[in-house]
C-alpha cells in the first residue's frame, strides 16, 4: 500500500494527533485496569467501605472519561484526514482531466471517470478513517500494555508474545485475498458504471435501432458481475472476522487458565495481580482484533487505490502552459503557426507540419475534404489540443509560455453542437463571465434571441434542461453566439455553426457572425465554400497536408485543387 502511505505525507498534523491521542488512550486503559482492580481487591477483599475507595471510583470515572474523548477523537481525526486525502486526490484527478487535450476527454467513458472520481476515491475513506488511526493506535496502546503486564507478570506477557503473531499472520493470507477481490469488485463497478451511463445517454438511439432489450441483458449482466464480486468480499470478511475472534478467545483462555492455576492450585500470585491481568489481557487482544477488522477495511480500499492511480498515471498527453500573460489592450493578437503538426498516435491520422501566419482581424477560412485535419488544426488554434510537432506562437510568444488563463480569455469557440447546461437561458449566454442587464439585451439582439425571449414567460430566466432539452440546434447556435458577444473575444473560432440549419437561422447567424468580426479575428472551418469568398486568407487541406494559401481569387488561379472543390459544391465552374 505504498501509494496509500504517500497521500498521507501532506497530512503531518493529523498524524501527529492520532500519534498523541492514542499514547493518551493506551495510558487511559491502563490506569482504568489498575482503578477496577485495586477498587475490587479493597472491597471484596480488605473490607474497604465507600468513603475509602471513593478516591478511586472518582479517578476511574475519570480515566472512563479519558478514554472515551480519546477514542472519538482517534475516529474523529481519521474521518478528517479521510476527507483531506479525498479532496486532494480528487483536485488531482480533475487538474489533470482540465489539462488533458479535447481528444482524451471525448476518447474516454464518462461513466468510468465519474466511477474514479466518486466510488475509487470514496473506497479510500475506509483506510484512512479506520485503518490508519487504528494502526497506531494498536501500534502504541498494545505495547504499552505488554509492557506493564510483563512487569506484573511476566508469564502472561510471554503467552501473549506467542500467540499475539498469529494474528498478523492470518492477516496477512486473508489481505492477499482480499486485495485481489477488492480489485476485482472495482473493476466490475467501474464496467458497470460506464456501461450503464453510456447505454443510458444513447437510449434514444438504441431505440430507434431496436437494441434497447440487448443493451438492458447488458446492464443486467454487468449488475450480477458485481453483485457476485461484491458477496465474494463479504465472504472474506466474515470468515477474517470469525478467525480473529476464535484466535483472541483461544489465547485470552490460556491466559485466564494460567492465572488460574496460580491464584487457586499453586497460591503463587495476589488475587489483585491476578484480576488486573485478566482485566488488561482482553484489551491488548481487543486492540488486535480491531486491527484486523480495521485491515480488511483498508485493504478492501486496495482496489480503489489500484483505479485511481491507474486514472492518474494513464499517459493521455497534457497542454502545456507557462506563466506569461497576453497584452491584449491593442486588440486582436498576431498569430503564427510555425512548424504545427500533430499526430494523435501511431499508425493513425497526421496532420502534416505547416506554417500560417494570422493578421489581427483577419478573416481565415480552413476547407478540405472530411478527415482532412479541419477540425484538427481548430482544435490546435484554440489551445485544446497541444501540437506534437512545432508551436503556436501569439504576439511573439510561444503560447507554451503564456497562462491558461490569459490564453482562453481571448478566444471564443462555437462549434456545431454547442454545449447548453441546465439553468436559466441568462446563465448559459453568461457562462460565468460578468455582465449588465444592457450587455444581455445587446448580445441577445446581436445573436438573433431577442424575438424568441420576448416570446417566453419568464424571459432571460427561462429554465433550459440539461443538454438544451427544448430549443432547436438553431437556438442553441445562438445561445452560443451570444456567449461570444457578451465574453468580447479577440479571436473567434467558428466549427462551420450554420451546417444543417434552414435558411433563415443561417441568415441570422451569419449576419451575426460578420458583426463579431468587427472587432474579432475570425478563424472559421467551412463546409459551405460559398460563405467564403471575401475571406482574407484561405487554408486548403488535404489529407493533413496544407496544399494551399491564399485568397478566393489566387487560388483559383493557383490551386487547381480548389477550383475542383468550387466546382463540385456550386455544379458550375467558377471564374
Amino acid at each position: 500500500m505504498k501509494e496509500l502511505h504517500s497521500l498521507v505525507k501532506g497530512s503531518r498534523s493529523f498524524m501527529m494527533t492520532l500519534y498523541s491521542s492514542s499514547t493518551l488512550l493506551g495510558l487511559a486503559i491502563v490506569a482504568q485496569a489498575y482503578l477496577i482492580a485495586g477498587i475490587v481487591d479493597r472491597v471484596f477483599l480488605k473490607d474497604a467501605s465507600l468513603t475509602d475507595v471513593w478516591p478511586l471510583l472518582a479517578a476511574l470515572l475519570v480515566a472512563f472519561a479519558f478514554r472515551a474523548i480519546f477514542s472519538w477523537l482517534n475516529g474523529r481525526t481519521g474521518i478528517r484526514l479521510a476527507s483531506s486525502v479525498k479532496g486532494e486526490v480528487r483536485k488531482k484527478l480533475l487538474n489533470k482531466w482540465a489539462h488533458q487535450p479535447l481528444t482524451a476527454s471525448v476518447g474516454s467513458q464518462a461513466g468510468r471517470k465519474v466511477s474514479v472520481i466518486m466510488d475509487a476515491v470514496d473506497g479510500l475513506d475506509g483506510y484512512y478513517s479506520k485503518y490508519v488511526p487504528q494502526r497506531i493506535e494498536t501500534t502504541l496502546v498494545p505495547l504499552m500494555i505488554l509492557l506493564v503486564l510483563f512487569k506484573e507478570h511476566w508469564f502472561t506477557g510471554m503467552i501473549i508474545l506467542i500467540t499475539a503473531p498469529f494474528i498478523p499472520i492470518f492477516m496477512a493470507l486473508i489481505g492477499v485475498k482480499t486485495k485481489e477481490k477488492s480489485e476485482d469488485q472495482m473493476e466490475k463497478l467501474e464496467s458497470f458504471s460506464g456501461t450503464f451511463l453510456d447505454v443510458l445517454q444513447g437510449l434514444t438511439t438504441l431505440k430507434l435501432f431496436g437494441k434497447g432489450r440487448e443493451k438492458g441483458g447488458e446492464i443486467k449482466e454487468s449488475s450480477l458481475n458485481f453483485r457476485e464480486a461484491t458477496m465474494e468480499v463479504l465472504k472474506t470478511a466474515f470468515l477474517s472476522s470469525l478467525m480473529l475472534e476464535f484466535i483472541s478467545m483461544l489465547s485470552i483462555g490460556l491466559i485466564a487458565l494460567e492465572v488460574g492455576l496460580r491464584l487457586i492450585v499453586f497460591d503463587s500470585i495476589s488475587f489483585y495481580t491476578a484480576f488486573f491481568v485478566l482485566i488488561l489481557a482482553p484489551e491488548f487482544y481487543l486492540s488486535m482484533k480491531q486491527l484486523g477488522s480495521a485491515f480488511h477495511t483498508g485493504r478492501g480500499s486496495s482496489g480503489s487505490v489500484k483505479a485511481v492511480k491507474d486514472e492518474l498515471e494513464r499517459d493521455d498527453g497534457k497542454i502545456v502552459w507557462g506563466e506569461d500573460t497576453i497584452d491584449a489592450q491593442s486588440g486582436s493578437p498576431v498569430i503564427g503557426l510555425k512548424g504545427v503538426g500533430h499526430s494523435y498516435s501511431e499508425g493513425t491520422f497526421h496532420l502534416q507540419p505547416l506554417t500560417v501566419h494570422i493578421e489581427p482581424f483577419s478573416k481565415v477560412a480552413i476547407i478540405g475534404e472530411s478527415g482532412s485535419g479541419k477540425t484538427t488544426l481548430l482544435h490546435i488554434l484554440s489551445g485544446l489540443i497541444d501540437p506534437s510537432e512545432g508551436e503556436v506562437v501569439v504576439n511573439g510568444k510561444s503560447r507554451r509560455q503564456v497562462t491558461e488563463s490569459s490564453w482562453f480569455g481571448l478566444i471564443a469557440y462555437i462549434s456545431q453542437n454547442p454545449y447548453i447546461f441546465a439553468g436559466t437561458i441568462e446563465e448559459n449566454m453568461a457562462a460565468g463571465s460578468l455582465h449588465t442587464a444592457k450587455e444581455l439585451e445587446d448580445a441577445a439582439e446581436k445573436a438573433g434571441l431577442s424575438e424568441l425571449i420576448s416570446t417566453l414567460e419568464d424571459g432571460f430566466q427561462t429554465v433550459i434542461g440539461e443538454g438544451g432539452r427544448g430549443l432547436s440546434g438553431g437556438e442553441k447556435q445562438r445561445i452560443a453566439l451570444a456567449r461570444a458577444f457578451l465574453r468580447k473575444p479577440f479571436i473567434v473560432l467558428l466549427d462551420e455553426p450554420t451546417t444543417g440549419l434552414d435558411l433563415k437561422t443561417e441568415s441570422i447567424l451569419q449576419q451575426s457572425i460578420k458583426e463579431l468580426s468587427q472587432s474579432s479575428t475570425i478563424v472559421t472551418v467551412a463546409h459551405r465554400l460559398h460563405t467564403i469568398r471575401h475571406s482574407d486568407q484561405i487554408l486548403v487541406l488535404k489529407k493533413g497536408r496544407l496544399i494551399g494559401k491564399g485568397t478566393h481569387e489566387e487560388l483559383l488561379k493557383e490551386l487547381p485543387e480548389y477550383e475542383r472543390m468550387i466546382t463540385v459544391q456550386k455544379g458550375v465552374k467558377i471564374t
